[in-house]
């Protein structure tokens, strides 16, 4: 039986380890053939490749910064010119940098918004130029955060970058739908991943917000993944302009320590 994105090309940012890597699996398993990711760390992205060669899917490599205008450029150029098209588009790659708001650097501050808001903006911008000219539809999914709409103190850029993806994912589906393009954003709460590494390692604050979390524990990134193939597929083929929360409920229920 053919999965649901049989014969779909779909570009993962940062599709190396976690979320993306979760996403970038679970879009093969499903059929479609797969744009890999990566910025720095090309060994984590071979790895995603080999699994999903192991599965029987079909994927590339291809090393861009989503930060960098021509590199989201080349990310997209690439999948029409290696594998035929480009049908999805999942903008997961993300960074976060703490600091008390008023020790913020300029520099921190690019860093974040360049990555999490105008990489995104970009990336997708080159993704829609190459679907209109080929009078193609698409799926946009962005992968945003709780954050997108709940506080975190500390983390004022992290905020700033995924409040602006909220309502540029509201502006684009109502902009882009009569183009048969929808835009939807995912928004993880707790997710086990590598970057959660020394949350996992201090019990007291996991405990702390595990008791914030109304499911107890802490989401998958094959949990993430899941709705990003709902999103992707025909089953989500009359959603856009919607925040899927993935988080076990915690944004209903948070409340600083």
């Amino acid at each position: 039986m053919p999965g649901r994105l049989e014969g779909k090309v779909a570009v993962v940012t940062g599709s190396g380890s976690g979320i993306g890597q979760a996403i970038a699996e679970r879009l093969a398993a499903e059929g479609a053939n797969l744009v890999i990711d990566y910025r720095n760390h090309v060994e984590q992205a071979q790895g995603t490749q080999q699994k999903i060669a192991a599965a029987g899917g079909k994927s590339i490599l291809v090393q861009a910064d989503v930060s960098v205008i021509a590199d989201g450029q080349n990310l997209i150029e690439q999948a029409w010119q290696q594998l035929g098209s480009c049908d999805i588009l999942v903008n997961n790659a993300g960074v976060e940098k703490a600091a008390d708001f008023i020790d913020v650097t300029e520099a921190d501050y690019d860093t974040v918004l360049d990555v999490n808001l105008k990489g995104a903006f970009f990336l997708t911008q080159a993704f829609v130029r190459k679907l209109v000219a080929a009078k193609k539809p698409g799926r946009i999914i962005n992968i945003s955060s709780v954050h997108e709409d709940m506080v975190f103190p500390h983390f004022s850029t992290y905020c700033a970058s995924k409040g602006g993806i909220r309502m540029l994912m509201r502006d684009l589906a109502v902009e882009l739908g009569p183009l048969g393009i929808t835009v939807n954003n995912i928004a993880p709460g707790a997710i086990n991943t590598p970057i959660n590494t020394s949350l996992l390692e201090n019990k007291p604050k996991l405990d702390a917000l595990l008791a914030n979390i109304p499911l107890g524990r802490l989401g998958k990134p094959e949990e993430v993944a899941g709705v990003a193939a709902f999103l992707a597929s025909e089953d989500g083929a009359y959603v856009t302009g919607s925040t899927y929360f993935i988080d076990g409920g915690l944004i209903r229920n948070y409340h600083e320590q």
